[in-house]
């Protein structure tokens, strides 16, 4: 793989949607492209559509769980390696599957997810924030929004 030349031509993204990422997996992997010459990685997680093919509400505990999870491979890596996460929202599971997750009921967990990524965690001023941005009186993390 080194000496193709691909590691100078491309850019990896690895993609988990798990909340129980295998970080120390995810770290030697990393390292292990790197010795292949790879100098940047992309990270794919999801803000919806990743937890059941017919999923029709999000649920935002779930994918905050697997922003946390990249957040810790994140920092357990050189910073110059990763070049970002794509934080994806599938609408369906393959082409002859019906739509899950609307994007209209995941916009809680997109807010959550941004907002978690951006300030490096979940906190309490994240979900004030949330709530602020999208006009809630409370945001449900752990159970279906109503």
């Amino acid at each position: 793989l080194s000496e193709s030349g691909v590691p100078q031509l491309v850019q990896l993204m690895i993609w988990d949607y798990a909340t129980d990422i295998d970080v120390e997996g995810k770290v030697q992997l990393i390292e292990k492209y790197r010795r292949c010459g790879f100098s940047k990685v992309w990270f794919a997680s999801a803000f919806k559509g990743a937890t059941g093919v017919n999923q029709s509400l999000t649920l935002i505990g779930h994918h905050l769980r697997n922003q946390l999870e990249w957040l810790q491979v994140a920092s357990r890596i050189p910073a110059d390696i990763l070049e970002g996460i794509a934080l994806t929202g599938w609408q369906r599971y393959d082409h002859f599957s019906v739509l899950c997750e609307l994007l209209p009921v995941a916009i809680p967990s997109l807010a959550v997810c941004l907002q978690t990524l951006k300030n490096g965690g979940y906190s309490e001023q994240v979900k004030e924030n949330v709530e602020k941005l999208l006009g809630m009186s409370y945001l449900e993390i752990d159970t279906f929004m109503r």
